[in-house]
């Protein structure tokens, strides 16, 4: 019997926690968490030992799948992409370069090699219909820090091993381990911060599991966020508690801001928001006077009409305290590599812009490079030039995932042809005439690439493949052969040859006259390892190719098991800026502008209820549903209702009722909670399990419903693009046992 144990980072959510994996006869015996790994210090959650499950799920895609005949069949590689080559070329050569779109998911962060090939499909199709799911949770959040320090991915994060004060606003870390905010472990860090005498306060219209160990809890209505932060601001230049700090020369635009929120007074807003105007300005001077003090808000102000405003005002408030880039404050990692806020000459830059093209039917701006998803169904219905009639999807399955994902199932059903990389046959993917499935995570190698910008401690991990991979290409293979096809190429190319020639330019491109030296230091590497290593050695630990001996490489990361502990957050402004003014932007005239939406919003009158969702610790996305480690247990697709509405509404617990919106309807198991604030109920999201087509075996046995049924594709945030999946109006009626 042979026996070995193998490092390895968890890819099933944000936490990225360190395991280590006993492997006996090629076969996983155990997963734990790895007490050697610098950043997660042994801890994992149940996700972490489904790893074993995932690897052995029968409904697992192990064979390229054709649809014939209404029916997939499995057939060869070869088969696959000659299938593709001759199906797609001649739509691209009828139609515009737009008539392909490319659709991903959240698992592509968990996959560098997805990572960093993703962007040469698209680039080799040429089409402006790229779709994510990032229109779905936090491109708000990414918008308004763009917009205020000048890249998508430079997100404060709260210092909590540091921090005196947490304030979180509707955000559930002890659930989701952090969200935009890589933090194992979150119970345990938060009580670290209550032992040394700090305050842990949650924000929520739920009692989650954060809010139940948390120091204090406050309800507030759904979608009602931008008015406390606005009042908030309000409060703290009113009251005279501004202090810039550290930081004070470089912010610009605080007379812009005190104009904006200059309506948004506590007591003009505490009826919206459900809450007293005496505790807006409490939760104020907490935030104002304690010294170090952090305030993080995640997808529940991400998911609703005003979410970049409220993302904005979060980071707003951060920084009028005084608690911007300053230990126990809200800091920014320092990435060993890919962060382009590392690279080039720090403290200026030319900052983001948006809608550099517009979705064609709705006119949705451009965000980030994307789209909104909700714009997609009617970009595949919707006759004219550049109408979307392919479609290449990775990892996701936005029919479970997104808005009235019924109409968008309809359209996928219209195409005229559909690719979908993906390692299940599921609710999305049964439309696809061609499915190729990447290998099991522990098969493959891997490095955090956002992560690792978004962490609570700087660090540099590598996970090398757990169990030797099959005969089948590796993701970023696939990807560099649907761009090869794209291009004209016929399907049986080399595709290891397309990317040494491309590797080449793009040193040449990087490196200039250094190029010849910098690729003899890659020889043996190949594919996103390459791209790695010279990310990592021109990065800001690197050896920078041997100039700097004690740096980083490839080899000496892969070589320290559980990874390398690269230090505390640091202050990093004004090095971290690449705002074109070279300070922090305080007022950008897009959202001083949108504050006059918000303004007329505020005199509307609140629905009597409305939905919202949640997290479970055990089904992050959609395909946690198969896992028997992780489905085991209660039924967890409930309502939450709180028992004044119960009362009202004549609901009993356990009991079945429907729920109705303008979009649709859909039955539902009561769950009656005093968590719940009055006139607010919760379902989870990413259920729905019940489609015929689909091969998810296990899940299928407990479906549960779909939350998205509900809510309508043409709800957006107007400046993000972002779906609204928060604090819609529903009405229930019983319907009995």
């Amino acid at each position: 019997m042979t026996e070995a144990s193998h490092h390895r980072i968890c890819p099933l959510c944000e936490a990225c926690c360190g395991l280590e994996i006993t492997v006996k006869d090629g076969r996983v015996a155990q997963v734990r968490g790895d007490a050697q790994d610098p950043f997660s210090l042994g801890y994992i959650c149940p996700k972490a030992v489904a790893l074993k499950d995932l690897h052995n799920d029968p409904d697992r895609l192990r064979t390229p799948l054709i649809k014939r005949n209404g029916q997939h069949v499995e057939v060869t590689w070869d088969e696959a992409f000659a299938e593709i080559a001759r199906r797609l070329q001649p739509l691209q050569a009828e139609h515009s370069r737009h008539a392909v779109a490319v659709a991903v998911g959240n698992p592509t962060a968990h996959k560098y090699g997805l990572m960093t090939y993703f962007p040469r499909l698209a680039r080799a199709l040429g089409t402006r219909n790229v779709f994510s799911a990032s229109s779905l949770d936090q491109i708000p959040k990414q918008l308004a820090c763009g917009l205020m320090f000048g890249h998508w991915m430079t997100v404060p994060l709260p210092d909590i091993s540091r921090a005196q004060l947490l304030i979180v606003l509707g955000a559930n870390p002890l659930a989701s381990n952090g969200s935009m905010w890589t933090v194992p472990d979150f119970k345990g860090k938060a009580r670290a911060l209550q032992a040394r005498g700090g305050r842990l306060v949650v924000i929520d219209p739920r009692r989650t599991e954060t809010a139940a160990v948390a120091d204090a809890y406050h309800a507030i209505r759904p979608g009602a966020d931008v008015f406390l932060l606005a009042a908030m601001v309000n409060t703290l230049l009113a009251q005279g508690w501004v202090r810039l700090g550290a930081i004070e020369d470089w912010v610009q635009g605080v007379a812009e801001v005190q104009q904006a929120v200059a309506a948004f007074t506590p007591l003009a807003v505490a009826g919206r928001v459900g809450m007293t105007a005496h505790t807006i300005v409490s939760l104020t001077r907490e935030l104002a006077h304690t010294e170090r003090a952090a305030l993080y808000a995640r997808i529940g102000t991400c998911t609703q009409s005003f979410g970049t405003l409220a993302s904005w005002l979060v980071e707003v408030l951060n920084v009028l305290t005084g608690h911007l880039d300053t230990p126990g404050g809200v800091m920014f990692a320092k990435a060993p590599a890919f962060a382009s806020n590392t690279l080039g000459k720090g403290g200026s830059g030319r900052g983001i812009s948006t809608g550099r093209h517009h979705a064609r039917v709705s006119g949705a701006p451009e965000v980030m490079g994307e789209l909104p998803i909700t714009c997609l169904a009617e970009e595949i219905e919707t006759s004219g030039t550049d109408q979307v009639r392919a479609l290449i999807t990775a990892a996701t399955n936005p029919v479970l995932s997104a808005p009235n994902g019924q109409r968008l199932a309809r359209a996928l059903a219209s195409l005229d042809f559909m690719v979908s990389i993906d390692i299940y046959l599921n609710e999305t993917t049964r439309h696809a005439d061609v499915i190729l499935p990447g290998l099991s995570p522990l098969q493959d190698d891997h490095y955090d690439l956002n992560f690792a910008q978004l962490s609570w401690r700087n660090n540099a991990r590598y996970s090398a493949p757990v169990l030797p991979p099959d005969e089948r290409p590796a993701e970023w293979q696939i990807l560099l052969k649907l761009a090869a096809i794209a291009q004209g190429q016929a399907p049986d190319v080399d595709v290891n040859a397309l990317d040494d020639a491309q590797f080449e330019q793009d040193l040449q491109r990087l490196f200039g006259p250094h190029a010849s030296a910098v690729q003899a230091t890659c020889q043996g590497l190949s594919g996103p390892q390459r791209l790695l290593e010279v990310a990592l050695r021109s990065g800001p630990y690197g050896d920078a190719f041997g100039q700097k001996p004690d740096g980083l490489t490839l080899a000496k990361v892969m070589a320290a098991n559980g990874g390398l502990d690269l230090g505390e957050l640091q202050p990093r402004i004004p090095e971290v800026l690449r705002t074109p003014s070279g300070k922090v932007e305080l007022a950008p005239p897009m959202l001083l502008a949108d504050m006059a939406r918000a303004a007329a919003d505020l005199g509307q009158p609140v629905p009597e209820l409305v939905v919202i969702g949640r997290r479970d610790l055990r089904s992050n996305n959609s395909w946690m549903h198969n896992l028997p480690t992780l489905a085991k247990g209660p039924y967890r697709c409930t309502a939450l209702v709180h028992p004044t509405d119960a009362a009202r509404l004549k609901l009993t617990d356990s009991a079945l009722a429907q729920m109705h919106s303008e979009v649709g309807s859909i039955e539902v198991q009561v769950e009656i909670s005093a968590d719940m604030m009055p006139g607010v109920v919760s379902l989870p999201h990413g259920w729905g399990h019940d489609l015929p087509g689909a091969r998810l075996s296990l899940a299928a046995q407990r479906p549960g419903v779909n939350l998205n049924a509900l809510l309508s594709d043409q709800a957006r945030d107007p400046l993000s693009g972002n779906a609204v999946l928060s604090g819609v109006a529903i009405r229930m009626t019983a319907l009995g046992a």
